[in-house]
């Protein structure tokens, strides 16, 4: 059994990880990967997106409290949100977009994706995203709904990912996924737990099952995307997943919202 002081500086080191993967914040010295680092680490993933949630929603609130409209505090909390983590998930359903729906062949999708450049499909993406999420936000209007709201899409999003990476095999043996290696079943099984738990406290057990059921749909359905079209999921696929997750998320607290 594992001394108590060791597996706490684990932890630590997990968190730090997966921090340092998914934000701009200088928390780990380096990022390795091919050693199977990030893949233990990926069950910190939500844990993560629960922290870029809480910035996002802090700056709404100051916003608010300076007398803002709920739709300006509503951007101001976006742009955070994509600030810290170096609009790394944005950059992910952009070459997503482009690479699936530009290219014709395997080689062609997978080399629009792996280029720098935007195209048509991206732009229309990265609009869809920010104006859905957005709208969506500025439905909610409350300070405290808002903050539970972002807490649960950036969590939630998240909790999925190292399950799409374990059952979606990587679409080439020299990306960012691949070198990332495979998260172990206990990781897929505490990211998807601490995911759930954080999306049931912040909007109801209702509200929880409707999010984890189409998270679930949506990660199917990209996964199938994914591997027809390129044979597996690459780590602009794993960005385009968890912003997917972000709007299904954000579109479910506001409909409920709507409803009361």
């Amino acid at each position: 059994m594992m001394p108590r002081a060791e597996l706490l500086k684990g932890i630590v080191a997990d968190l730090r990880m997966a921090a340092s993967f998914v934000t701009i914040l200088p928390v780990a010295s380096s990022k390795p990967a091919a050693d199977g680092t990030v893949a233990r680490a990926t069950w910190a993933l939500p844990i993560a997106g629960l922290l870029v949630g809480l910035a996002g929603a802090f700056v709404y609130k100051v916003a608010i409290r300076f007398g803002l409209a709920p739709n300006l505090a509503a951007l101001l909390a976006l742009a955070t949100t994509a600030l810290i983590t170096g609009a790394l998930h944005e950059d992910g359903l952009a070459d997503t977009a482009d690479g699936l729906g530009g290219g014709r062949t395997r080689e062609r999708k997978l080399e629009i994706m792996r280029d720098s450049r935007i195209g048509t499909y991206g732009v229309c993406a990265l609009i869809l995203s920010f104006g859905l999420r957005w709208s969506a936000l500025a439905t909610i209007s409350s300070p405290l709904a808002v903050t539970f709201a972002l807490c649960a899409a950036h969590a939630a999003a998240r909790a999925g990912v190292p399950a799409f990476m374990s059952l979606v095999p990587p679409a080439r043996p020299d990306g960012l996924s691949a070198s990332a290696g495979v998260p172990p079943g206990r990781s897929i099984a505490i990211a998807f737990a601490v995911g759930t738990l954080v999306l049931a406290l912040a909007l109801g057990p209702g509200k929880a099952l409707v999010g984890l059921t189409l998270l679930s749909l949506a990660g199917l359905m990209l996964a199938r995307l994914a591997i027809r079209q390129i044979g597996g999921q690459t780590g602009d696929i794993l960005g385009a997943f968890e912003q997917v997750g972000e709007i299904l998320i954000l579109l479910v607290a506001a409909a409920f919202q709507m409803g009361r």
